[in-house]
């Protein structure tokens, strides 16, 4: 039988959840059934019609189970159930998300029913969060359901007779299909063909047996993402195979796990565009508020540093953990300080915390605001900035369950915060948060959030290689630009030896620094400079980033420079097309403060427009502001034309690695120097740290090997022949599954090679080749509903222009489009080569099938039959095949030529004039011209292709045709209307 993702994957997944093996026929076993275990139950023995969604029977049963006043009287299960009835119905009115945010209030224990006595309200348990062994744990197969059509997602898990987790299972044999196709039939087919199913979702996982990925609903599937395991020696395990997949399945997929992340870690929020979204926290968010809540719940270390590098998710990190340590009901109703080192962070935190409508949130505006709050002992999670603690007095609370999380930890060295942040809540708990290293000479932030307990000083750490491998991030490329007008780094030196650098320069800061090197301010912004930046600036981005749709920042030394830059940049795009965002300060002159003040309301609106795909915004230009906490995952490239270094640079850098549609990467491109020594400029004591950039000039390196690769499948093929031929014979060399597999993985890597460096000159060498492969790869790509995600994924713009550009549909697609004509029949008589006789059948055969309801066509297509069968069988010269071959494609051209008359003759509108000319009466009135002219006018502006198949397109043309006879006082007239339907139905 070999291997299918039935008996490999889906048994497997079984196998490793129950312990059941499908493979050798063992469902009759006997089932363990003490602890918290999945129990494997065949989907006909669950006792559940095709469309019902909860197994209501188990569902009752739980109900009475876990509440005293159900079990009292178990008729009011069924109250219960009817409401939660509603809310599956409800799906198609609200949405998937309103309605799964809803079923959660109600899993968690939120809801009430008047149950008790005097119909007091009572708290209604469907599952039991304190005693897992109350629950039943229930996982299935080929769980058939049926909404507007059926569908049978490969494994189901159900606590208590709801479905809290969907998983689809792929091949683990075919290169090209992945856990990508099974996320993809999840979030793209069943989401929206049986919503009802996903009402009471956890999340959802697939895997083809290599790789396992998780999301929760309406989760677009490049944010899915892979479960890890941390193992005892804190390595994080790899996946690979069905062993570690095993091994991961079966930790996600716990029930403790599963209601851990509901409970604790699903946020329910609202997105810039106001759509109401679900977030669940990827591992290292949910190991990293865990490990937060589990020290503070132990007391016994009272802090810990976790360093998740850059655009991992470190504010979400911290309001999980907020959210659960609020929850612990061993902390008493703890308060939870979250302290930011910025305006701007203030502002990104409390928008994460604000948006997910977490419980008792409070921001502070003042140190005096944030001390009363102590000094009244306010249990909430407060968010405030980490320098109102600078005037703070020692003992300000001395209570145990106060928690701090402190944002960007390294920076509390300045005026070391720290210790007063100790001695103003003695017994607090210190968490400091990082998303780039702490330098080994930090020794303030060590001695403050480092534990010795901790390995390498940090509680929690999840490296850039991390967040690479698990598509959390995206890797960084960058790009040193013009030699003559990079920074001579002796008198960069000699310029900064009066002026100690801080960590992150002010607006303010900046220009000092440059009043101190007026030399080096010279250079930087000296005109000619300028211009030969903005004009490459110009150029990279409409040949690189425009194109994809992303946009760029630049980075500039001072706020002058930022407008130099900006009226600079006027000359190449609109006005509009760039912002300065910078502050003002009282010394300026009035007129520089009216023209470039940027206030935080305006700040916010800037970053929302620029955030704004469609928007006529570009590129936001800066010199201190938004380098950090500014989240825009549609910035691709920053132009650096600043000297940063440490903290401050990996923090700017990693605006462009934040996951995008169609993004691959982050992309620097260097006008300072700054990258002139990789290694020097990112010093970390983390050797990973180094390599966080790749180099262009590494990618061109690569580029002839990966071009060699990708022609090596066509060893042998004529590359400079044309059309049909040429085509074919480059098919021919890939005619297998497993070849065409093979290409399209060394085609795709040489894409993204291409993307990366295009329209680097290096390119034009291999252009012809790289127009040639990728024509190929267009001609054998699979059908798009039977597609294999990965390798198959959409080329980047780049590639897709020069598909458009060069590929011919009839050159590409000349096997699919044989064009049949007297001229070529009487080729193919005269010339009878076995390819183009065999091409002229096969297109018959599919030309008889389009026209499967014609009798003529069905005459033809026995004809064509018997002759084959004649051939088979000897009794025909392969002459006389030819020549009635040729005589029933004369006759199916004919045969066509006469169908197309026929439909001309009978078009939409004659055919509705012959319809009321037939059901006139002597009451009609004489305007039958009029009225066919307006239902014409009508349905043609409603309808489109396929509207016939969808029930929102037959309503609508319903409603215009009702309101087309209504003009004429027809509409009750319920004959005329049901045969115009008709009609329209048949003709448009």
């Amino acid at each position: 039988m070999g291997f299918t993702e039935l008996n490999s994957v889906e048994h497997y997944i079984i196998h490793q959840l129950s312990g059941i093996n499908l493979n050798a026929n063992q469902v009759s076993e006997p089932q363990p059934t003490l602890g918290v275990k999945w129990q494997f139950q065949p989907p006909e023995k669950l006792g559940r019609g095709v469309n019902e969604v909860l197994v209501e029977s188990q569902l009752i049963k739980a109900l009475i189970r876990l509440n005293p006043e159900i079990e009292a009287n178990p008729n009011l299960a069924d109250e219960v159930i009817h409401k939660l009835r509603a809310i599956l119905i409800s799906v198609n009115q609200v949405g998937l998300v309103k309605a799964n945010e809803e079923f959660f209030a109600w899993m968690t224990g939120e809801k009430t029913m008047p149950f008790g006595e005097n119909n007091r309200h009572v708290s209604v348990k469907l599952i039991d969060f304190e005693d897992l062994t109350r629950n039943d744990y229930i996982l299935t197969n080929q769980f058939r359901i049926h909404h507007r059509e059926t569908k049978i997602p490969d494994v189901v898990l159900m606590i208590n007779g709801i479905p809290v987790v969907v998983g689809e299972a792929k091949t683990p044999i075919r290169p090209s299909v992945s856990w990508l196709d099974g996320a993809h039939d999840i979030h793209q087919i069943y989401e929206n063909a049986v919503p009802q199913l996903f009402v009471p979702n956890i999340l959802s996982f697939a895997t083809e047996g290599k790789e396992l990925f998780y999301g929760a609903i309406r989760c677009p599937l490049e944010f899915w993402a892979p479960w890890r395991i941390e193992e005892n020696d804190s390595q994080i395990s790899k996946a690979l195979g069905l062993a570690e997949i095993g091994k991961e399945l079966t930790d996600l997929l716990s029930p403790a796990r599963l209601l851990d992340i509901m409970r604790n870690f699903s946020l329910f929020t609202t997105n810039k565009k106001k759509q109401r979204i679900k977030v669940i926290p990827r591992f290292q968010q949910y190991e990293g508020a865990n490990k937060i809540v589990q020290r503070v719940i132990e007391g016994k270390i009272k802090k810990g540093l976790i360093w998740h590098f850059q655009g991992s998710g470190k504010s979400l990190l911290m309001v999980f953990a907020a959210q659960k340590l609020r929850r612990a009901p061993e902390l008493k109703s703890p308060t939870v300080i979250v302290l930011v080192d910025r305006t701007d962070l203030d502002t990104q935190i409390s928008g994460t915390f604000n948006a997910a409508d977490v419980a008792n949130v409070e921001s502070t505006e003042s140190i005096k605001e944030l001390q009363q709050m102590l000094e009244r002992d306010t249990r909430k999670i407060i968010i405030s900035m980490i320098h109102k603690f600078r005037d703070a007095k020692p003992n300000m609370n001395d209570r145990e369950n106060i928690i701090l999380l402190v944002d960007e930890a390294h920076r509390t060295q300045e005026g070391d915060l720290g210790r007063q942040m100790r001695a103003a809540l003695p017994n607090a708990f210190l968490f400091g948060l990082t998303g780039t290293p702490v330098n080994k000479a930090d020794k303030n932030t060590f001695w403050a959030f480092g534990s010795e307990e901790d390995r390498g000083g940090y509680m929690s750490r999840y490296t850039f290689h991390d967040s690479i491998r698990d598509e959390a991030t995206l890797p960084l490329h960058f790009e040193p630009r013009l030699v003559d007008v990079h920074v001579d780094k002796d008198a960069l030196d000699k310029a900064f030896e009066e002026f100690k650098e801080s960590a992150a320069l002010t607006d303010e800061e900046a220009d000092e620094l440059n009043k101190k090197s007026a030399k080096m301010s010279a250079f930087l912004k000296s005109p000619e400079r300028v211009e030969k930046i903005v004009k490459d600036i110009a150029e990279h981005f409409n040949a690189k980033v425009a194109p994809h749709g992303f946009k760029g920042m630049i980075v500039t030394p001072d706020r002058h420079a930022c407008v130099q830059y900006k009226e600079e940049l006027d000359k190449y795009f609109p006005e509009e097309a760039s912002k300065v965002v910078i502050s003002t300060t009282a010394n300026d002159d009035f007129e520089f403060k009216q023209k470039w003040a940027v206030d935080k309301s305006q700040q916010e609106k800037i970053v929302d427009e620029y955030n704004d795909a469609t928007s006529e915004l570009k590129f936001i230009i800066v010199t201190a502001k938004l380098l950090t906490g500014f989240d825009a995952p549609i910035c691709q490239t920053m132009y650096l034309d600043k000297s940063l270094k440490d903290h401050t640079l990996l923090q700017a850098i990693c605006r462009t690695n934040r996951l995008y549609p169609q993004k691959t990467f982050g992309c620097i491109v260097d006008y300072f120097g700054v990258f002139d020594d990789a290694a020097k400029a990112l010093e970390f004591d983390e050797q990973s740290v180094k390599q966080v950039i790749t180099n262009l000039g590494d990618l061109r390196s690569r580029l002839p090997q990966a071009m060699a690769d990708a022609l090596r499948h066509f060893e042998g093929v004529d590359r400079t022949l044309d059309g049909f031929e040429g085509l074919e014979a480059a098919q021919n060399a890939i005619n297998t599954d497993e070849k065409k597999d093979a290409f399209a993985k060394d085609f795709k890597y040489l894409a993204k090679l291409w993307e990366s460096l295009s329209p680097d000159n290096i390119l034009d060498v291999y252009n012809q080749d790289y127009k040639w492969l990728a024509q190929v790869f267009e001609s054998v790509k699979p059908a798009s509903d039977n597609v294999g995600k990965i390798l198959w994924l959409a080329l980047g713009a780049q590639t897709t222009q020069l598909i458009h550009e060069n590929i011919h549909v009839g050159e590409v697609h000349t096997l699919e489009e044989f064009v049949l004509d007297a001229d070529v029949i009487e080729n193919i008589f005269n010339n009878p080569d076995p390819k183009k006789i065999k091409q002229l059948e096969k297109d018959l055969i599919k030309r008889f099938v389009k026209h499967g309801g014609n009798a003529n066509f069905k005459k033809l297509s026995e004809r064509l039959e018997e002759l084959r069968d004649k051939a088979e069988k000897g009794l025909i010269t392969s002459i006389e095949f030819v020549k009635e071959l040729c005589a029933i494609a004369k006759d199916t051209v004919k045969a066509e030529k006469e169908l197309e008359q026929e439909l001309q003759e009978k078009s939409p509108k004659a055919a509705l004039t012959e319809l009321f000319l037939e059901l006139k009466t002597d009451e009609t009135p004489t305007v039958v011209e009029r009225i066919v002219t307006d239902i014409d006018a009508i349905v043609r502006v409603v309808n489109f292709p396929g509207w016939q198949n969808t029930v929102g397109g037959e309503r609508e043309v319903q409603k215009s045709l009702r309101k087309a006879l209504l003009k004429y006082k027809l509409h009750k007239d319920q004959v005329l209307f049901d045969r115009a339907y008709g009609y329209i139905k048949e003709y448009y």
